[in-house]
């Protein structure tokens, strides 16, 4: 007789806070976890990136070699490399364990929003205000990219990158997905200006934030809207958007103070919870556990859900 499957756990949300940094770098444009989730990155208006581990609350490096505020940055699959786009037009490499500059990539007319690693991390994505995205290959000495992608009509605000698949959301509300095996490129109408667009952990779905206070989730292959999301409020700012680790939720920034967890299916709001007094600039989810970092001002703040305990007294 076979014994049936133990029931899985209910999905816990991360409510707890364990930390607050102060990160010394003005306003944290954005936050964002490193590929394992051991440590993250920050985005500073001081132009510089700062590389932390959050549960201790360590700085572990300063990156300092932009000449405007810093907009976003990714990790490499290895953790070797760096890269980071920002208000100078630039597209920066960097060493992890030196701090160098491997490389500055200029092409871009306005500042870069968004940049990405392509999962070799061998091409670094951009996406910029000046409505473009480009290719870059860390490997070349040529200075121009490798491809630019142009059919936005209007800024790009958010890039992500599959195996075979770039999503990107552009200011004048659509959302494209260049499909690279096939060479073909999908597109999909909201309308208002998208904020942050991001793949489903399962690869079916995509979700889009937009300025007009709601969050969309579409079938990635036929477009079909499969859910909105609405409570939180996002009318100026470019502000995050992602799923739970095991997609179970969705979760917006908002710029009341307040970060929101929808069930997924539901529909529902599940929480809103509460930050601080002004906008939750940035978040990011732990690939693999309940484990939420937000940017709000000049700190960022580190939460795990009510029932985790720290390892070795880690507080």
């Amino acid at each position: 007789m076979a014994f049936p499957e133990p029931k899985p756990r209910a999905p816990e949300l991360p409510q707890k806070r364990l930390k607050t940094l102060d990160c010394g770098q003005g306003a944290v444009r954005a936050v964002r976890f490193n590929v394992d989730g051991n440590y993250c990155l920050t985005c500073g208006s001081d132009k510089t990136l700062k590389l932390w581990n959050p549960l201790r609350g360590t700085l572990l490096r300063t990156y300092s070699g932009h000449g405007y505020e810093v907009l976003d940055a990714s990790g490499s699959f290895d953790n070797s490399h760096l890269c980071s786009g920002g208000g100078d037009k630039t597209v920066v490499l960097w060493d992890v364990a030196t701090g160098q500059v491997v490389r500055k990539f200029r092409g871009h007319a306005g500042k870069v929003n968004t940049v990405q690693f392509n999962e070799e991390a061998t091409i670094i994505l951009s996406g910029s205000i000046d409505s473009s995205i480009r290719c870059w290959d860390c490997r070349s000495r040529k200075p121009e990219p490798v491809q630019t992608l142009d059919e936005a009509r209007d800024g790009i605000s958010s890039v992500k990158v599959s195996d075979h698949e770039i999503l990107a959301g552009s200011v004048d509300g659509r959302v494209r997905r260049y499909d690279l095996r096939m060479g073909q490129v999908f597109s999909d109408y909201v309308g208002s200006p998208i904020t942050c667009t991001c793949f489903s952990r399962d690869g079916q779905c995509t979700l889009i934030s937009s300025l007009d206070s709601t969050l969309r989730l579409l079938d990635k292959d036929t477009g079909e809207l499969l859910g909105e999301y609405v409570g939180h409020k996002n009318q100026k700012y470019k502000l995050d958007c992602c799923l739970s680790e095991r997609d179970t939720h969705v979760v917006s920034c908002s710029e009341d103070g307040k970060v929101f967890f929808w069930d997924l299916v539901e529909g529902a709001l599940a929480l809103a919870l509460p930050v601080g007094s002004s906008v939750v600039q940035s978040l990011a989810y732990h690939p693999m556990e309940p484990c939420l970092l937000t940017a709000m001002g000049g700190s960022i703040q580190y939460w795990r859900e009510e029932t985790y305990e720290a390892e070795g007294g880690a507080s």
